[in-house]
């Protein structure tokens, strides 16, 4: 009898050890929204000491500017306003980014922003949205890549598109609908998250929906370690592997051009 107690703690004890492992994998719903609105007009109020607001800016060029505007909004009385210069010998980028969220395999991401493009030049790879895990990068290999899918301009000018080259995936593309110039836009991007065909892409521009697709759309270890093995480098993604950083504005401007954007209204959703 002694022996049948010990085993039916043993086998309780295994089990609790099972529900502790799933339970670190099991993401709590999440959401974020700002619309940039301050009381007086600086951009230091989106950085709240609590962390409720806004991480940090990504800022490449000292050129590169970043305000709060009161001219050009979407609603209220601010939004976000970001310039970012053409690329010389450093990549341009301007955007600001939002941390403390972990976004794991089969977790539906919905991210959502309003944008302003003030310009009517050729913005073919101008990068808008990134979604990142840094966390997952090898660390005993320099230079982390922070590897993410993002949303860029691509078809030759302006069709939004899910660039997925930082996953070693190719891009997902469509042609059927210009990215408006020197209006205000709406551009909703779903995730269904996975590293391999299962996943989930959805994007929208003003609630027309641009491209639907399966497809992996996070970092896959095996892919990764082959990958780098090419290059001679031992390679190990951290698992398990999830999203942490959300970037929003000019988060890379490739381009020959400066390119003054607007956005509002952001929000990203888990779950």
């Amino acid at each position: 009898m002694k022996f049948v107690y010990v085993l039916i703690i043993l086998v309780f004890c295994i089990a609790c050890s099972n529900s502790d492992n799933d339970a670190s994998l099991t993401t709590n719903s999440f959401l974020f929204e700002d619309g940039f609105e301050t009381q007086n007009n600086d951009v230091d109020e989106l950085f709240e000491s609590n962390g409720s607001r806004w991480t940090n800016i990504q800022q490449t060029n000292p050129s590169n500017e970043i305000s709060i505007s009161t001219t050009t909004f979407s609603e209220g009385q601010n939004a976000l306003r970001l310039l970012a210069l053409q690329s010389d010998n450093i990549l341009s980028k301007m955007d600001i980014e939002k941390e403390g969220f972990k976004a794991f395999a089969d977790d539906l991401v919905v991210i959502e922003a309003d944008f302003y493009l003030n310009s009517t030049a050729n913005i073919e790879n101008l990068l808008l949205i990134d979604l990142e895990c840094c966390s997952c990068w090898d660390p005993t290999v320099e230079d982390n890549q922070c590897p993410g899918v993002r949303l860029m301009m691509s078809g030759g000018n302006d069709f939004l598109s899910i660039e997925r080259g930082k996953i070693s995936a190719s891009n997902l593309r469509q042609t059927s609908l210009q990215f408006p110039r020197n209006e205000w836009v709406t551009v909703r991007w779903e995730l269904t998250l996975a590293d391999d065909d299962t996943g989930i892409n959805r994007l929208s521009i003003n609630g027309n929906e641009v491209i639907m697709s399966n497809g992996m759309n996070m970092p896959n270890a095996t892919i990764f370690r082959e990958l780098f093995a090419e290059n001679g480098i031992d390679f190990t993604l951290q698992e398990p592997v999830f999203y942490e950083r959300v970037q929003v504005g000019a988060t890379a401007n490739p381009t020959m051009e400066d390119i003054e954007l607007f956005v509002d209204n952001f929000s990203i959703r888990i779950n």
